[in-house]
């Protein structure tokens, strides 16, 4: 088999993915300049490189970042020329690096048209990092960085320090993407405007807390589902067709945008039979996979949802269902003690399982979305005066017939 035939194909989906990368390998490089005693410089992205080191005003080091495009140097020349060349702040003797995913057949120096080189990034003992990877040696960064400073840290510290620190670079990359390439703004302007300095981003590991909250719990939702969506397309992506890939890079750019309540409804809304406080992977997994599998197109609007010809909302769920019975129990538990579950289903009652044998449909004996705090109503439910809310648990295949 010839390298180019090894190659991935040349698509906007390997674009996005190392679009996406290149903002854990920002964070992962500031990170180490900063265990390293470096606190002097700005971090700037998607503007002078792919992002950029800044001391003083000026250009420091220069990054470009590929996510597995080749196994072989052969298929990333034409990147690494573009890396040598000499143009707006890029100028004669800046230190150039090259970071990739794969590991290369060959990583030595690259020396372009211009006489600049490109070096290939180093991470310990090897000159590549995977997208699995990025996550695990950045918070042994945070580790160390907290170590030195003599904090006290525990696995929640690291993991939120390390959610809430993607999701300021994962802001700034769009931001300044888009003040770029659809604002029309130079990219000086767009680097000089909005660079992340080093003390910002030591500050946010030295003066946040675990709070045991729905907020903390819903950034870190948003950085392990936008995490495992990155993963899937990395592994999919020789094999993915456009319409999975499309549907995919929507559903990640969505939940990236979404505002933290409506984050919290998506971590309840995945999960209905239980009190929100912490999203399983593999309730994470069931949901990405059930949206996947699909074959209506979701609609990208607060939290991904469905609508019929009635205009009934059709929820996606991580639900696996092996008794309905079991379910139904869990869920009306759930509800009578957990008042914003409740206002919820009286919206959005048509959930569909990741997994179930077959649909069914129970009635709550809610009768409105303050039930769940009002003895009068309950006393009412019990005699059955009031129509009351019915939760309908259905199948994939049931919910496309009735979508179609």
């Amino acid at each position: 088999m010839s390298q180019e035939d090894e190659n991935y194909p040349a698509s906007a989906i390997s674009s996005w993915s190392g679009f996406v990368y290149q903002g854990k390998v920002a964070l992962y490089h500031s990170l180490k300049l900063i265990h390293d005693g470096d606190l002097d410089f700005e971090l700037q992205l998607d503007s002078s490189d792919d992002f950029a080191i800044y001391k003083n005003g000026k250009l420091h080091t220069a990054h470009q970042v590929k996510a597995k495009i080749s196994k072989y140097r052969s298929g990333y020349t034409s990147a690494l020329e573009q890396s040598t060349l000499i143009e707006h702040d890029k100028i004669k003797g800046t230190t150039r690096y090259f970071h990739v995913s794969v590991q290369l057949n060959d990583t030595n120096e690259y020396k372009g048209a211009s006489g600049e080189t490109v070096k290939f990034y180093r991470y310990g003992d090897k000159f590549h990092c995977g997208l699995g990877e990025i996550e695990g040696l950045t918070k042994e960064l945070i580790q160390k960085i907290c170590d030195k400073q003599s904090i006290t840290v525990s696995d929640n510290l690291i993991n939120l320090n390390y959610c809430l620190l993607s999701e300021t670079i994962s802001t700034k990359a769009i931001h300044t993407h888009t003040l770029n390439q659809i604002n029309g703004l130079s990219e000086n302007q767009a680097a000089y405007e909005n660079r992340i300095g080093a003390r910002t981003i030591l500050d946010s590991i030295l003066n946040e807390n675990p709070y045991q909250n729905k907020d903390y719990y819903a950034v870190e939702l948003k950085v392990r589902l936008q995490t495992h969506l990155e993963e899937c397309l990395d592994l999919a992506l020789p094999n993915m067709t456009d319409v999975t890939y499309e549907r995919a890079r929507r559903l990640c750019e969505h939940i990236r945008e979404m505002p933290i309540n409506e984050l919290k409804t998506l971590c309840q809304m995945i999960k209905p039979s239980e009190r929100f406080q912490y999203v399983q992977t593999n309730d994470i997994r069931r949901y990405t996979k059930l949206i996947q599998a699909i074959s209506v197109e979701p609609i990208f609007n607060y939290i991904p949802h469905y609508l019929d010809n009635e205009n009934r909302f059709y929820v996606p769920t991580s639900l696996d269902v092996d008794e309905s019975e079991e379910c139904e129990s869990d869920m009306i538990k759930e509800m009578k003690n957990n008042g914003d579950l409740l206002r919820l289903l009286f919206e959005y009652n048509h959930l569909i399982a990741s997994k179930a044998e077959a649909s069914f449909t129970f009635n709550t004996k809610f009768t409105n979305s303050d039930d769940s705090n009002d003895k009068q109503a309950t006393e009412q439910l019990e005699s059955n005066i009031t129509k009351s809310l019915c939760i309908s648990v259905i199948t994939k295949d049931d919910a496309e017939v009735q979508l179609k």
